[in-house]
């Protein structure tokens, strides 16, 4: 479908950002003119000086978000026009310049004393920036002289380049068949489509859409460790020349996270993994499987129960599903469905998959891609989580804390899908619905903690190996995931020969270290979301002061403003308990 023939209640409303493209030129020409910090340089060191750079930054930072979003905002909608894809490599080449202009900054205010760096963090006239001079004086150590902080911010094309890679590699080379769908026909296969059928009934057409996927990645195996083993090089590069412990220490520190909450995570999982074992042995059972394989790890157990709702029954059932979150709650997912916050249909060209986005200043977008499933449903609520925390968070803080880190980014959104599945399971009328609600409730808890731990898992051994002086292959990572994929799976499933190659296919890799705050994410939502729902209106207070508390503190430090101290064992034990008691209920509801 043609995005001319979408109603325009179903479009995001660009027009609040700019009321057409010649305004839109018009700002990029003033800011990229305004981009220039000279008259600061050397100077910081005087505290009113130093206000005003940093208002001036604050300044053109916004005009070139408003710009970003826009532009990217376009270029989504309809992949296939070229003055929208100029536009977005504007915006992003703004980004750049703005990054190398006022990249002194930082370095300039480590080299004053500490004493001076204090004094300033105390400041009222400076009170927007305190925890950012806090960081500063917290990573002094890792702070380079100015000169070679502009250099790194130079080369940061050239660190995001084996991203860039992989990118056109899963992207645009990777030869994926067609396969027969057993019926006489040919599927074309794709990402999408890989998840589709890997989520179907049909057994056969599972295991071929497997073996077919991962032959594809193998035949490029080669060329993706390269590049795999040269992401992880640039890591301990950059680890070493700020001065950092490990690849791992560097990557938390950029977040204010002690690394004490990445071991933690690992211990506990690990510790829980005979309940995962538990599950995929009830998983087997409940498919009859005399073997099951990695294939048959998404088969729906439950069938005939989807919930194929139009996307305004949908939007109701969110909003009866997050009524304990309260009326002005509801207020904000009211307005976003009516005020051009939804991108909602699916059309030709459009990008796939769901996200939020959002600036300072303006009401938060979302795109969707909404079909009548379940999974879709749950979409809903899980990015106006997002949208919503960070309306709550703009609309609480300064530009300067205002945005939350990534670290924290999955909680809202998470507490959002577990308080609707809640909602759905209390008013489920029949138990094949329940069962169904059951398995998709342990399954995201399979997925997001689990799994995405064991590849948190897998990176936390391959740098460790590279910072030890030992390269990596294709060999050595595939024994590695391998083992780890029997250890979290147990003996119940087949870890089929394929699945050895899984790290190759996962995008997130060339991230380093980001997996693991969506299970710290899902970790901290159970919590509060069970919190909310025993005890109501002190717990909706608490977790409101955490959704606008922005980047004001450290994200563990936020956290414990919602009840949750990922410092202790606590958060992780009752995610487990939830994981075991919905497990049990699975298993009696059989």
């Amino acid at each position: 479908m043609e995005r001319s023939n979408v109603k325009d209640i179903y479009k995001w409303d660009t027009k609040s950002l700019f009321t057409s493209e010649k305004d839109w030129e018009k700002l990029y020409t003033e800011t990229e003119k305004n981009i220039n910090f000279d008259k600061f340089k050397n100077k910081l060191g005087d505290i009113n000086i130093l206000l005003e750079c940093l208002k001036e930054q604050e300044k053109i930072s916004i005009n070139v978000e408003k710009l970003y979003l826009y532009a990217n905002m376009r270029v989504d909608e309809d992949t296939r026009i070229s003055k929208f894809n100029a536009m977005h490599s504007k915006a992003t080449s703004l980004y750049v310049k703005l990054s190398s202009e006022s990249s002194f900054i930082v370095p300039e205010l480590t080299e004053l004393k500490k004493e001076v760096l204090i004094e300033y963090s105390k400041s009222e006239i400076l009170k927007d920036y305190d925890y950012m001079l806090k960081e500063i004086i917290k990573n002094k150590a890792h702070i380079l002289p100015k000169n070679e902080e502009n250099l790194l911010a130079l080369g940061g094309d050239v660190f995001s380049s084996f991203k860039d890679i992989f990118s056109m590699i899963d992207n645009a080379d990777l030869p994926l068949p067609e396969i027969d769908d057993g019926k006489g026909g040919k599927i074309k296969l794709s990402h999408g489509m890989y998840g589709v059928l890997l989520h179907g009934t049909d057994r056969n057409l599972r295991k071929t859409a497997f073996k077919e996927y991962y032959k594809a990645y193998i035949s490029l195996i080669n060329t993706i460790s390269t590049t795999y083993y040269g992401n992880v090089k640039k890591d301990v590069y950059l680890s070493k020349i700020r001065k950092y412990k490990s690849c791992l220490d560097k990557a938390l520190s950029t977040e204010d996270v002690e690394t004490a909450v990445y071991e933690n995570l690992l211990k506990s999982v690990n510790g829980a993994l005979p309940i995962m074992h538990k599950y995929i042995e009830a998983r087997k059972k409940a498919l009859n499987l005399k073997e099951m394989h990695m294939y048959d790890i998404y088969a729906p157990i439950a069938e005939g129960v989807e919930l194929k709702l139009t996307y305004e029954k949908a939007y109701e059932l969110v909003l009866e599903g997050l009524k304990p979150l309260g009326e002005d709650y509801q207020a904000l997912l009211k307005q976003g469905y009516s005020e051009g916050w939804i991108d909602v249909e699916e059309t030709d060209a459009k990008r796939s998959g769901a996200y939020s986005t959002g600036i300072y200043n303006h009401h938060p977008y979302v795109l969707l891609n909404y079909q009548q499933t379940t999974h879709d449903v749950f979409t809903i609520a899980h990015e106006m989580g997002h949208s919503i925390h960070t309306h709550y968070s703009n609309s609480n803080q300064p530009y300067a804390k205002a945005d939350y880190r990534i670290f924290v980014a999955e909680v809202a959104s998470t507490v959002n899908e577990v308080l609707l599945l809640k909602h759905i399971l209390k008013i489920a009328d029949n138990d094949k619905l329940k069962k169904y609600l059951l398995s998709y409730f342990i399954d995201m808890i399979r997925t997001t903690l689990f799994r995405q731990t064991m590849f948190a898992e897998f990176e936390y051994i391959v740098h460790d190996l590279v910072e030890k002086g030992q390269p990596l292959n294709k060999d050595n990572m595939n024994e590695i995931y391998l083992k780890l994929n029997k250890k979290y799976y147990g003996d119940s499933i087949i870890s089929d020969d394929e699945i050895a190659y899984e790290w190759a296919r996962i995008p997130h890799f060339y991230t380093s270290f980001y997996v693991y705050k969506y299970a710290t994410g899902i970790i901290s939502a159970i919590s509060i979301a069970e919190k909310i729902l025993k005890e109501g209106e002190p717990a909706v207070k608490e977790y409101k002061k955490f959704l606008s508390s922005g980047g004001s503190d450290s994200p563990v430090e936020l956290l414990k403003l919602a009840g949750i101290d990922l410092t202790s064992t606590k958060p992780f034990e009752r995610a487990m308990q939830v994981f075991s008691d919905t497990l049990e209920e699975f298993i009696k509801g059989k």
